[in-house]
């Protein structure tokens, strides 16, 4: 059986819906880019009893382009990356704000938090302690069980 070639969108079409025209010649591995916004790739593991969140977000400065922030439960990263001038005529690369938000196991002290960045990639470390349930547990009585009645 011979294989077709994958068909080619309009060049017009490929002009004004170009993140559309990619997604539809690729082969799918996931939602299209124009549904999921600008968002960049997580990775979360526990290590030493810390919490870690890696972030890729190469090609950015981390003083002026990069912002962790600590909410009680939620830890934000935002970050922008600027066009720096009205460069090539074609550019795939993406330019804009992003921001990620991570419900954490529990509240956490921002003081506690610690980030760093190497060669593209955010590391967070949040401290994680072992999970006291809140509040007190109450029995539950069971009414449709009928206590055993002695013979007469």
């Amino acid at each position: 059986m011979a294989k077709l070639p994958r068909p080619q969108a309009p060049a017009r079409f490929r002009a004004m819906f170009p993140d559309l025209a990619d997604w539809l010649e690729s082969p799918w591995t996931g939602p299209p880019p124009f549904l999921t916004g600008h968002v960049f790739r997580l990775e979360e593991t526990i290590r030493d009893n810390r919490l870690m969140i890696r972030a890729e977000l190469p090609g950015l400065d981390p003083e002026n382009d990069i912002e962790v922030t600590v909410d009680g439960r939620i830890l934000t990263i935002r970050a922008e990356r600027r066009q720096q001038d009205n460069g090539p005529y074609r550019s795939e690369f993406r330019y804009g704000s992003l921001a990620r938000a991570i419900r954490l196991p529990v509240k956490v002290d921002p003081a506690d938090v610690t980030a760093r960045y190497d060669k593209g990639v955010l590391e967070v470390s949040v401290p994680v302690r072992a999970v006291k349930p809140e509040g007190t547990q109450i029995p539950i009585e069971n009414v449709g069980m009928v206590p055993e009645q002695p013979p007469d």
